[in-house]
C-alpha cells in the first residue's frame, strides 16, 4: 500500500510540476498592467483582424492584412482581403486592393519590396481549407495585380514571410507537426519542431530548425540579418544570412513575452506586437475569454546582448485585444491584432 500511496504522489507531483511549467513558460503569472510611453491613441481603423501589416515606406504606404477570424471560427462570413492606407492622408482611410480576386483568400502573413518608383511586388500567406499557399502580387499605386500562386510541401504551417528579393523569401513554420498530438505537445509541451524555409525563387528548402513556435520573419538589409520571432520560447533567434541563403544561429534575444511579427523603423530598431500571456490568447482566440492582453515591445539590437528591450506599450485588453504587429511611421505607431474589430492608431 505505501508503494502504491508513494507512486500516486509522485504522479500527482508529475502532473503539477508539468502544470506550473505550462503556466509559468507561457506567461499566466505575469500581472498585465495598461502602460504607454508612446502617445495617446489617435484613431481607430475598423477593420477585423488586421493580424499583419507591411510599410511602403519611400511612398508612405501601409498595406493591411484583414481576416475577421473571429466571425469564421463562429460559422460566419467574415471580411477579409488585403487593404491600402495613404499615410499622407492623416485620415488613414483604408481602401480595400483584393475586391477584385477570384479565388479564395484568406490572408496572413505579408512582406512588401520596392521594384522601381511607387512599384512593388507583394507577397501574402494564404490559408485555404487547411491547404496553404504564398501569392504573389504586383502593386502600382493602388492597383494590386495578382502574379502567381507559389506551393510547396514545405510550406507546413506558415506564419509570416519576409521578401529578400523579387521572388526570393523566407517564411516561418509555426508548427513542425500536422498531428493533433504534435501540435499539442508543440503549444503546451513547449516542444520545438518549428522551423524557418527559404524559396529562392524556383525551390523551397528549410534552413532553421528546432524553434518553439515561430512566429514573425524580418530581414535587416543593412546588416544581413534575420529576425525570427519564437513566441513559445519568449525570444528573438538572431541569424546571420550567408551567400547561399542558408542561416547561421548568431544569439537567442529573451524578452519574457510571446512575440509575434516583426517591424523594422529607419534606424534598424525592432519593433514587436506580443502576447505576454499565452494561455488567456489561446482561449480568447477559442471564443472562450472575452479579451487577452496586448504588448509592443522595441529592440536595440547590438550583437553580444548589448541592446536595449523596452516595452512600449502593453494593454489589458480593454482598449485593443491580441496585438500582433506594430509598425512606427513618423509620429504614429499603428498596433494591429489577430482577431479585434478593430486597430489602434497611436500619436506621440
Amino acid at each position: 500500500m505505501k508503494k502504491i500511496i508513494l507512486s500516486l504522489l509522485f504522479i500527482l507531483a508529475l502532473i503539477g510540476g508539468f502544470v506550473l511549467y505550462v503556466f509559468s513558460s507561457t506567461g499566466y503569472f505575469r500581472e498585465i498592467e495598461s502602460s504607454n510611453t508612446f502617445g495617446p491613441v489617435y484613431q481607430t481603423i475598423a477593420l477585423p483582424g488586421i493580424e499583419d501589416m507591411a510599410l511602403a515606406r519611400a511612398d508612405s504606404l501601409l498595406i493591411l492584412s484583414v481576416d475577421d477570424r473571429a466571425a469564421r471560427r463562429d460559422g460566419k462570413e467574415g471580411l477579409r482581403g488585403l487593404y491600402l492606407v495613404d499615410l499622407r492622408d492623416e485620415n488613414f482611410t483604408p481602401v480595400s486592393l483584393t475586391d477584385e480576386i477570384d479565388f479564395p483568400f484568406f490572408p496572413h502573413g505579408i512582406s512588401i519590396y520596392q521594384l522601381d518608383s511607387a512599384k512593388y511586388g507583394l507577397m501574402a500567406i494564404n490559408h485555404v481549407n487547411g491547404k496553404h499557399t504564398v501569392e504573389s502580387f504586383l502593386l502600382e499605386g493602388n492597383k494590386l495585380t495578382h502574379l502567381k500562386t507559389i506551393k510547396g510541401t514545405n510550406l507546413i504551417s506558415p506564419n509570416d514571410l519576409v521578401m529578400v528579393s523579387p521572388d526570393a523569401f523566407y517564411y516561418s513554420n509555426d508548427h513542425g507537426n500536422i498531428s493533433g498530438f504534435g501540435v499539442f505537445a508543440e503549444n503546451y509541451l513547449g516542444v520545438k519542431a518549428s522551423n524557418v524555409g527559404y524559396f529562392d525563387g524556383n525551390s523551397f528548402r528549410i534552413v532553421a530548425e528546432n524553434i518553439g513556435y515561430a512566429n514573425g520573419i524580418q530581414y535587416d538589409f543593412e546588416r544581413n540579418l534575420l529576425y525570427v520571432a519564437s513566441s513559445r520560447g519568449f525570444l528573438i533567434r538572431v541569424f546571420e544570412v550567408v551567400p547561399t541563403g542558408d542561416l547561421t544561429l548568431i544569439e537567442d534575444i529573451k524578452v519574457g513575452t510571446g512575440a509575434d511579427n516583426i517591424e523594422l523603423d529607419e534606424s534598424g530598431k525592432l519593433w514587436i506586437g506580443c502576447h505576454p500571456n499565452l494561455m488567456t490568447f489561446a482561449g480568447y482566440a477559442a471564443g472562450k475569454k472575452e479579451i487577452a492582453p496586448s504588448e509592443v515591445i522595441t529592440i536595440d539590437y547590438q550583437q553580444g546582448g548589448v541592446g536595449k528591450t523596452e516595452s512600449i506599450w502593453t494593454d489589458r485588453g480593454e482598449n485593443m485585444s491580441a496585438s500582433s504587429v506594430a509598425v512606427p511611421f513618423g509620429n504614429y505607431l499603428f498596433i494591429g491584432n489577430v482577431m479585434d474589430q478593430k486597430m489602434l492608431v497611436l500619436k506621440k
